[in-house]
Formats: C-alpha cells, structure tokens, sequence
C-alpha cells in the first residue's frame, strides 16, 4: 500500500487531468451545450492547477520504473500544460464565433495533456506507447473538430490513417528491442545495448525512431502536415504546434539518451540524416506555399530539424539546447497563430499570404506584432528565435556536428525568403480595394499576440535568465551526457 501512495504520488499530475477530465465531461454531459464557456474556464484552471502539482510535487520512480519523475519531466510538462491551456484560451472565442462551440473541444485537449505528461515520463516502452495513443486518439478528434467542414474531415482522416501507420512503425521497432533485450525498462534496455550492440537491436532503434519522427512532424515523415495543418481549425492546428512537439521532443530525449546511450554513434545518424531532410523540405517547400496555415506547416518541420539537431549532440548541452529552443518556438506559435485568429478581412478568416498585403495602414500595431514575430522564427538576432538557434548549433558544434550546424543555418537563410515576403507585403504592398481587415477576435488572442511578439523582443533577454538555468537543470538531472 506504501508504494502504490507513493507512485500515486508522483503521477498525481495526470491523475489530475484524468479524473478531472472525466468530471468536466459528466458536467457537460448533464448541462449540455450551453456549459461550453465554463467547461473552458474549468478546463484551464484544471491545467494551471496540474502545472502547479508538477512543479511542487516530489521527484522519483513509480509503477517499477514505468513513470519517471525528474527535471525533464517537470520541465516538459509545465511547458505542455500551460501550452495547452493558451490553445483552450485561443479556441473558445473562436468556436463561439464559427457557431462550433461545443464542451468536448477543451475536454479533449485537457485528455490528451495527460497523455503527453505520460510521454514525458515514460520509463518503459509499454508507457511510451501508451500515453503516445492516449494523446493521438484525441487529436484525432480535434483535427476533424468541424465536422461539417470538408477539409476538416479530410484533415481528421489523413491524421488518423498515416498516425496508425506511424504506431505500426513504432510497434515493430519496440516489439525487436524486446525481443532483442528481454526488457520494456529504458534502464535494462540501456545496460544491454552497452555491452550487446546487436544489429537487430540497432534495427528496432531506427524503426522506434520513424515512429517517433512522425509525432513531431519531421521529414520524410512530415506528409500529414501540410494537410492537417491547412485543413484543421486554426485553434487545433496552435495546439498542434505547439504541447504535442514538446511531448514528442522529450520523449526522444528520454528514449535515445536513456534506453539507448551506449549507442549514441548508430542513432545520432540517423538524427542528423533527418535534420537534414527537415531543413530542406521546410525551406524549400515553405518557398511555394500561398495559404499562411500550410507555411506555417512547412515551418515547423525544419524547427523541428534544428530541435533534433540538438538530441543528436547526445550531450546535457544539447539536450539543454532542445529545451530552450522549444521553449522559445512555443511562444513564436502562439503569437503567430494569435494573430492569425485576430484578423480578417470581408467577413473572412485571414489565411492567405496575400491577404496581409497593406496591413499596415489599417492595423498598424499587429503589423508591427506580426513583423516581430517574423523576424524571431526566422532567427534574426537578437529576437527570440535567434537565441534558440544559437543554443541548438552550438551544441552541434560542440559536438563535431558543425557540418549539419552550417547546412541548418544555409536552411534559415532559405526559409527567411518567405518570412522576409510576409513583412515586405504588410509594410510596402497595396491593400485590397474595398476589403479593409476587421478585428475578428476577443481581446484575449490580441493580448496572447502582443505578449509573444514583446516577449520575442525584448524581455527575451529577461525570460533567458530563468529559462536558461531551468533547462540546465533539467537536462543535468536527466542525466545526458
């Protein structure tokens, strides 16, 4: 009884969310759809209070090293669940608006943070795959969330199809590690690859890997992206962006710094191969995009190659890098999706790149906000984007990968192209005649927009100050390197 207190304990986090969630679903269930607003609110405040449980709550192993609670783990999911509760805050006027309200939508994000917390504090394969599916099955939902848009259904079927494809993947790769190591335990499986490495074991690690590579959007298993992306609600698709590839990035972490550490040489190639696809397929693809949803698509595959980049070091430095970079990325999203849903021109969500032509004359403020926000992903010092750059190829360098560094920085310089034309057609093109943008959003996505953009630049040089030691932490108690 002792240790099952215990291990209650430590998963209190998604004990909260769960239990919680399932609360908020009889409550909506008895009031129905008129409860949406205050299931919001709830769902919110269920996700700061499980932010707050992590922070405060104690560090250790439960489930016989099936949950692990450390630095990382406390790191990535405060990130997560704050993140998902601005895409809660985000969705719910814009639900209003699209008359898609429903009490489900904030329900289903608050589940699948609590599959996310598990990614993030997986210590067997069983936990990985678990919380893996538990926050996928809920995606799937949110990404055909308008069901009575065609896209939407389009975007909820392709996600659902290649996201079983992807399991299949990771499935095959778990069931040779082992077979190969006779242990699910990240710790066993480690002490048996540093004195085994056996090709059919190396042959479970990459198959684990594409599995993986596929939550977190990054080429060549990147072609659900754009899609979803383009045909998600512009809410869902500020989720996708943002809690999901935290999850998905300090899963990796935890998976090849931990269970496979002793193998470092055979995975960090296979790190590096597809950083390097990621650069290329989201500079170059970005490059022909017209709709701001699938650009901004193409954008996060190549940050999520610099993110890997920095996992591929195999170091604490890089998987410090990893988390600042996150952190910093999560922040630019949000921004740019707030802004996104603050706008619109005739009546009509702004979602064409051309749409922002001449912004400036009409909303001379968010174009500065939007420009901001730009200049951050694109990486241009010293914003924000520009220090979670930094941190990721010096880590790189650090470690030999200085090749890979020069060719993501070359990356930068190609996908500037386009964030380059979106500023260049905010502030020097002509508007649309007879279509002026209109303010299309309640206050609280233009305050999320303005806080990111003046954080992007300049209390980005205040927020390093905590963020740059707490991810040290986090990456040393972790245990990399």
């Amino acid at each position: 009884m002792p240790d099952l207190i215990s291990a209650l304990h430590l998963s209190a986090p998604e004990a909260t969310l769960a239990v919680g969630g399932l609360v908020l679903l009889m409550l909506g269930a008895f009031m129905g759809e008129k409860s949406a607003r205050l299931i919001s609110i709830l769902s919110v405040g269920l996700l700061v209070a499980a932010t707050a449980v992590t922070v405060t709550g104690p560090l250790g192993q439960a489930f016989n090293g099936a949950y692990v609670a450390d630095p990382l783990a406390v790191y990535g999911k405060a990130l997560i669940f704050l993140s998902s509760a601005v895409a809660i805050v985000l969705g719910d006027g814009w639900m209003r608006r699209a008359r898609i309200a429903k009490f489900e939508y904030p329900i289903l994000i608050v589940l699948a943070s609590a599959g996310m917390g598990m990614m993030a504090s997986s210590g067997d394969l069983i936990s990985l795959y678990v919380g893996i599916e538990l926050h996928s099955l809920a995606l799937y939902v949110l990404a055909a969330f308008h069901r009575d848009d065609l896209k939407a259904s389009e975007a909820g079927l392709k996600y659902f199809v290649l996201g079983a494809l992807s399991s299949g993947l990771l499935l095959y790769g778990a069931s040779l590690i082992y077979g190969f190591t006779g242990s699910m335990r990240f710790d066993e499986i480690a002490a048996y690859a540093a004195a085994n490495q056996s090709t059919g074991l190396i042959f479970g690690l990459v198959f684990l890997i594409c599995g993986l590579a596929f939550k977190v959007s990054a080429a060549p298993f990147h072609m659900w992206t754009p899609d979803v992306y383009e045909g998600a609600p512009t809410p869902v698709v500020a989720l996708f962006a943002t809690a999901p590839k935290v999850a998905a990035m300090v899963l990796i972490a935890r998976t090849l710094e931990g269970a496979f550490a002793g193998s470092h040489d055979q995975w960090a190639q296979v790190l590096i191969l597809i950083s390097l696809i990621s650069f290329a397929v989201g500079a170059f693809g970005g490059l022909a995009q017209k709709d701001l949803q699938r650009l901004l698509a193409y954008s996060s595959i190549a940050n999520i190659g610099y993110a890997l980049l920095g996992i591929a070091a195999g170091t604490t430095a890089g998987v410090q890098a990893m988390l600042v970079f996150m952190t910093l990325y999560v922040i630019d999203q949000f921004g740019f999706f707030a802004i996104l849903l603050s706008l619109s021109r005739g009546g009509k969500p702004v979602r064409r790149i051309a749409d922002l032509a001449g912004l400036r004359k009409d909303k001379p403020l968010t174009t500065i906000a939007l420009t901001v926000l730009s200049l951050s992903v694109l990486g241009m010092p010293p914003f924000a984007g520009f220090w979670g750059k930094f941190y990721v190829f010096g880590a790189a360098a650090d470690a030999g990968y200085w090749m890979a560094g020069a060719a993501g920085l070359v990356a930068s310089v190609v996908a500037g192209f386009y964030y380059l034309r979106i500023i260049k057609l905010m502030w020097f093109d002509a508007a649309p005649e007879g279509i002026e943008p209109t303010d299309a959003s309640p206050i609280e996505a233009k305050a999320i927009a303005w806080a990111a953009a003046a954080f992007s630049f300049p209390l980005v040089i205040l927020g390093l100050v905590w963020i740059e030691p707490l991810s040290r932490a986090a990456a040393v108690g972790f245990g990399a390197g």
